[in-house]
């Protein structure tokens, strides 16, 4: 006997289309290839009672595969303590590399914040579209199709993540040529030997992926600077700084330095020194308070 031509030859109408509808992932394209094969269906007198079930939109799922990582959602209540740590306002432009569904960039929206979500899929992009009109901030949540490691992440004050370690690695030089300021907070995974800034753990009602760090991108301050006094060299690994103070034939240890985005504090034997960064020139006082002596450095250009 001759196998029946086509695929679909033992198999029912409802069956064939159950075939194109899949239950566990349903995204915009699926539902398009489900209602063609219902038209199509119609067209020949033949009624699929599934047709009238085909759902309209993608329901995320755990494990959902993705171009660098499977998505999975942040826990509400980490969502809100990132915002939190990062101290997010109106003012600031939240960037979520990797948003998935969009949670965090429309709770970031619902706080007045501008709010941007990089997603790869394109149906997680046209989902997040979706919800942020439900929740009616459509106006400041905006979803862009696109590879985190090509976005330009300039116009961002505060830059949210839920990758893994690796990926962040991938990120960091990229994530210190920002403003200095700029917060970067994730959601469990870490910036390798880049120690956080902060660190919050949400015990409850978080269950799994529960703890989340911050890292404040610093000024670049390594090199020499001059003060009436004498210069500073300072060496920078991340946001801690340890150098010398040299002031004629003296040279006095920098320790306890470290910085806070354009925030600089630092000892030099017995006097506490902190400051401004701008640029190329330090602004502050001497000693605690804001009764201390002014000082001001500026960085001595590197020999060519």
């Amino acid at each position: 006997m001759s196998r029946p031509r086509g695929g679909f030859a033992h198999t029912s109408a409802n069956e064939r289309v159950a075939r194109i509808i899949r239950p566990q992932i349903v995204s915009p394209s699926t539902v398009a290839s489900a209602q063609r094969a219902c038209i199509a269906l119609a067209l020949v007198g033949v009624t699929v009672g599934v047709c009238a079930q085909a759902p309209t939109e993608l329901t995320p799922r755990p494990g959902l595969p993705g171009k660098d990582v499977i998505w999975l959602g942040s826990p509400e209540a980490l969502v809100d303590a990132m915002l939190d740590m990062a101290r997010v306002t109106p003012q600031d432009v939240v960037m979520d590399l990797g948003s998935g569904d969009g949670r965090t960039v429309i709770t970031a929206a619902k706080r007045g914040a501008k709010a941007i979500g990089v997603e790869y899929n394109p149906d997680l992009v046209a989902l997040s579209r979706r919800q942020a009109a439900v929740a009616r901030v459509a106006d400041k949540a905006t979803f862009v199709r696109g590879d985190l490691f090509q976005a330009d992440l300039s116009a961002a004050t505060v830059i949210t993540l839920f990758l893994r370690d690796d990926l962040n690695l991938r990120l960091r030089p990229k994530l210190l040529d920002l403003k200095p300021g700029t917060r970067i907070v994730s959601n469990t995974f870490a910036m390798g030997d880049w120690e956080p800034d902060d660190l919050v753990v949400v015990e409850r009602p978080c269950a799994q992926w529960c703890s989340a760090m911050m890292w404040i991108i610093p000024a670049q301050v390594q090199g020499t600077w001059r003060l009436p006094s004498g210069d500073m060299t300072l060496t920078q690994t991340f946001q801690v700084v340890t150098g010398t103070f040299r002031s004629g034939t003296t040279r006095t240890p920098i320790t306890d330095g470290r910085l806070r985005g354009d925030q600089i504090m630092l000892t030099a034997g017995r006097v506490r020194y902190s400051g401004h960064v701008n640029g190329r020139v330090i602004e502050g006082a001497i000693g605690a308070g804001r009764g201390g002596v002014k000082w001001t450095a500026t960085r001595v250009p590197a020999r060519q």
